[in-house]
Parts: C-alpha cells; structure tokens; sequence
C-alpha cells in the first residue's frame, strides 16, 4: 500500500516515535511524507520514505493530487488542532480528498494505530469491495 505520513511542527515528534514503534509495519509499504516530516523518519528510523516539498510550500497538494488520481492508499497527518496553520486551506483541501475518494485518513496516534494493525492483521482493501458493489 502507499502511505502518506504528514505531521504540523508541533506533532513531528510524536509521528516520528510512532514510525520508531511501527516501523516493522511501514518497511513493508511504500511510504510518501511532506519535506521535514520524511527527513525526519529517514534519519532517525531510517525507513525509505519518497518526499514531497513541505506542506506550505504544496507538499499537502502533491499528496493531495495522488489521493485525486487513485495513486495513494492511506493517510496518517498527526494534525496540531490546538494551532492555526498559515496553510490551513491546503490541509482542508486534503482532507476533503480524503474524504470524497474514501481514502483512510488518521489525524491521530490512536487511529493511526487502529490502520496500522488493521494492516498487519490482513487489511481488507476497500477498493475491491466497492468493485463488486458495482
């Protein structure tokens, strides 16, 4: 699966102690992060991570357009709700994404975890049931 893993200044952190803690999990994916937060997981996991420019400078869009063109499967964006982002509207939009093409989006350690193991465990992918739905 391709895993999107974003996190706001004041969450890098905590997404990279999470990567430390899965990260027997996320070697086994194709990982995409915005500029710092995937310098960060490359140096201090060392996880190969394929980077985007930083989420004010598009990288929130660069994921954005992969959600839009079926090339992303997952989405973990430890979110800061308790500070106001210059580029709110960028993280807005990519939510919304996520939200119209049923992307799995975790703003949060706990529903990280849940994806996470949902993988381990043998994810369903949901692709393949709306496939038959149709």
């Amino acid at each position: 699966m391709k895993i999107a893993l974003i996190a706001h200044d004041r969450k890098k952190d905590s997404l990279v102690e999470f990567a430390i803690a899965y990260k027997e999990i996320l070697k086994e994916h194709e990982l995409f992060a915005t500029g710092t937060t995937g310098q960060r997981i490359i140096d201090e996991v060392g996880l190969s991570i394929t980077r985007f420019r930083s989420g004010p400078l598009g990288g929130d869009q660069q994921i954005g357009a992969m959600i839009a063109n079926n090339d992303m499967d997952m989405v973990i964006f430890f979110r800061d709700p308790l500070s106001a982002q210059p580029h709110e509207p960028d993280v807005t939009a990519l939510v919304r994404l996520c939200d119209v093409y049923h992307i799995p989006l975790a703003t949060n350690m706990g529903t990280a975890e849940i994806l996470l193991k949902g993988l381990q465990e043998g994810f369903v992918d949901w692709r393949l049931i709306e496939e038959r739905r149709q």
